[in-house]
C-alpha cells in the first residue's frame, strides 16, 4: 500500500465484533481526532432500518442493524489512515480480496444512505413521463410514472397489463426514459 494508494474518497466496508459496531464507531471516531486524521478519514456509519413491530395491538419502531458485524466508513486510503482504522479496538479487517481494501461502489453506498434517509437524491424524472423497464420481473414493459419520491429513489408507474392500467413500485435504476 503506497502513501498516495488513490487519493480518493471512497466508502469501505470494516469487518467488526458482532454488537461492537457503533462501540467501534465511537472509538474510530475519537481516534480520528486525536492522531489528527480528519484530513483522510471523513464518515463513519453503522447502517441501520427502522422495523415497525406490532405488540398488544400497540405499534412499536425501533432500528436494527442491516449488516451486523460491518460499519461503513468513507476515507481517503493511505498507509496511516488504515493503520487508523485497522487498529481501533473492535475492528477484525477491511472487507477485501487481499491487503488492498476494496472500495464500495457509488450506486451501493448511494442506496444504504438513501435507505438509512442520510442521503437526499435528485430525480432526473418526472410525473407524466414515459419509462421502459430494464430490470425486474416487468421488464420490457414501458409506462407512465404516476409517483416520483427521489428521498428513497422510487417511482410508481403505470403498466398496462391485460388490458388494464397497473400501478407498479420501482427503483430509479429499473427503468430508463424513452
Amino acid at each position: 500500500m503506497s502513501e498516495k494508494a488513490n487519493g480518493e474518497r471512497n466508502w469501505y466496508v470494516v469487518h467488526t465484533y458482532s454488537g461492537y459496531e457503533n462501540k467501534v464507531k465511537t472509538d474510530l471516531e475519537k481516534r480520528i481526532e486525536s492522531m489528527e486524521m480528519e484530513d483522510k478519514i471523513f464518515q463513519i456509519v453503522v447502517p441501520m432500518e427502522e422495523v415497525v413491530e406490532y405488540k398488544d395491538g400497540k405499534k412499536k419502531v425501533s432500528k436494527r442493524k442491516v449488516f451486523p458485524g460491518y460499519v461503513m466508513v468513507e476515507m481517503i486510503v493511505t498507509d496511516d489512515s488504515w493503520y487508523v482504522v485497522r487498529n481501533t479496538p473492535g475492528v477484525t479487517g477491511f472487507v477485501s480480496s487481499g491487503v488492498k481494501p476494496i472500495p464500495l461502489e457509488k450506486h451501493e453506498v448511494d442506496l444504504i444512505l438513501r435507505q438509512m434517509g442520510m442521503a437526499k437524491t435528485s430525480s432526473a424524472f418526472d410525473k407524466g413521463e414515459s419509462v421502459k423497464v430494464i430490470s425486474g420481473p416487468f421488464q420490457d414493459f414501458t409506462g407512465t410514472i404516476t409517483e416520483v419520491n427521489p428521498d428513497k429513489g422510487k417511482m410508481w408507474v403505470s403498466i398496462s397489463m391485460f388490458g388494464r392500467d397497473t400501478p407498479v413500485e420501482l427503483d430509479f435504476n429499473q427503468v430508463a426514459k424513452l
